[in-house]
């Protein structure tokens, strides 16, 4: 496939230089029936300068199938018909004025215009299949091209750890220990000195009444009662003492 690239490409520089040669022909034949000015023969110059880039740009760039192609190519056939056209009569002109006989004047300009056309038809031709085994090269090549085993593909990234990324592992700190709830410690209030007293005469006179206990005691009645419905209540809990250390205590 290469050698055939290569060939092709050789026979295209030959075929250009023909297509060059039959241009070259065509715009002396021009310049030379023009008037002796720079103007008439750059007009008459135009048309053969305009077929040459015409030919160039649609045999060097690929063609798609459409309407776009299709206007392309009629355009490229309008500038070739008008430089035939505009060349061969200059080329009949040029060739009378210099001897030639008029059916070898009126034929000559023929085989200049007909070496252009095969030309640009070979190069738009050899053009074609060169861009065709192009691409073909292009994907045995993308085809061929052994894909990386995904081992290769993970040795030739680098592989990062943790501390490249974070920088050292610093060590864990302790975690603080929970807050310890202390209980607030039950205040006991202390016992009245009334209260000892009446708690002490009740022991010593059990039958006697409220009276006689608050007048032993040193309080007022009231007081002496009150201290002694508490007596009773703490009498009645669980861990009050048994009935036999308590002395009964008579109402009054």
């Amino acid at each position: 496939m290469a050698q055939d690239l290569k060939r092709l490409k050789r026979i295209g520089w030959g075929v250009r230089s023909v297509f060059a040669l039959g241009i070259a022909a065509s715009l002396a034949g021009n310049v030379l029936h023009a008037a002796d000015n720079g103007i008439s023969q750059a007009i008459s110059a135009w048309s053969p300068v305009a077929l040459l880039l015409a030919v160039e740009l649609i045999s060097r760039i690929p063609a798609r199938r459409g309407a776009l192609s299709a206007v392309r190519l009629g355009a490229t056939a309008v500038i070739a018909g008008i430089a035939a056209w505009v060349s061969y009569w200059h080329m009949v002109g040029v060739a009378v004025r210099y001897g030639e006989a008029d059916s070898s004047a009126y034929l000559l300009p023929f085989s200049v215009d007909g070496l252009i056309v095969v030309a640009s038809i070979s190069l738009v031709e050899i053009g074609g299949r060169i861009r065709t085994l192009t691409e073909t090269a292009t994907e045995a090549e993308a085809v061929s091209e052994p894909t990386p085993a995904p081992a290769d593909l993970v040795e030739s990234k680098p592989v990062y750890t943790n501390e490249d990324i974070w920088g050292p592992e610093q060590p864990a700190e302790p975690a603080p220990a929970p807050p310890v709830k202390k209980t607030p410690a039950k205040r006991v209030t202390p016992r009245p000195v009334s209260a000892e007293k009446v708690a002490k005469a009740a022991a010593k006179m059990p039958d006697a009444p409220v009276s006689e206990i608050a007048a032993k005691a040193g309080v007022s009645v009231s007081t002496a009662r009150r201290h002694l419905a508490a007596l009773r209540v703490t009498d009645a809990s669980p861990s009050a003492p048994v009935p036999a250390e308590t002395p009964a205590l008579a109402a009054a």
